[in-house]
C-alpha cells in the first residue's frame, strides 16, 4: 500500500538484524546496504529504508504512528511476530488475531522494534472468518 517509508535509527546494526528477522520471516530477502550507510528493502513493490537520522539527532519513534505490514494469511502474520520477538522487538496489544470493525476482519500482531517504533502485520480475513 506504499511506495516506500523511512525510518531512523540509532543503532543500524541493530536494526538490521531485526528487520532481517521480520522480513526473512514472511517471504523477503535481508537488507541491502547502500553506499549512505541505510538499509532498504524490497517487498511487494514497496520499499522499506532504515538510516541514521538525516538532521544528526536521535531517531524517536512516530508518536501514534503505526507501521503497517501486509502479510499473506495467520500462519505468515505469526512467524512475523515470532521473529521479531526473538530478534529482540516487544509485543504489544493484545496477542495476535482477529479484530473485527465496520464490517472487516483483520488478522492482526503488533510489536516494538528496537528503537521503539510501532509495527503491525495485517491480513485481511474472508467476510466470513
Amino acid at each position: 500500500m506504499f511506495s516506500h517509508v523511512m525510518i531512523g535509527s540509532n543503532d543500524i546494526e541493530r536494526s538490521k538484524k531485526f528487520y532481517d528477522a521480520l522480513f526473512t520471516a514472511i517471504g523477503g530477502r535481508e537488507g541491502r546496504v547502500d553506499p549512505k550507510g541505510r538499509v532498504m528493502y524490497l517487498k511487494d513493490g514497496g520499499i522499506f529504508i532504515i538510516t541514521k537520522p538525516i538532521d544528526g539527532q536521535p531517531a524517536t519513534h512516530g508518536n501514534g504512528c503505526t507501521l503497517g505490514f501486509s502479510v499473506t494469511g495467520p500462519e505468515q502474520a505469526h512467524a512475523w511476530h515470532e521473529a521479531g520477538i526473538a530478534a529482540g522487538g516487544t509485543p504489544i496489544e493484545d496477542d495476535p488475531g482477529v479484530r473485527s470493525g465496520m464490517g472487516v476482519n483483520l488478522y492482526l500482531a503488533y510489536l516494538r522494534d528496537p528503537d521503539g517504533n510501532k509495527l503491525c502485520a495485517m491480513h485481511r480475513m474472508p467476510a466470513d472468518a
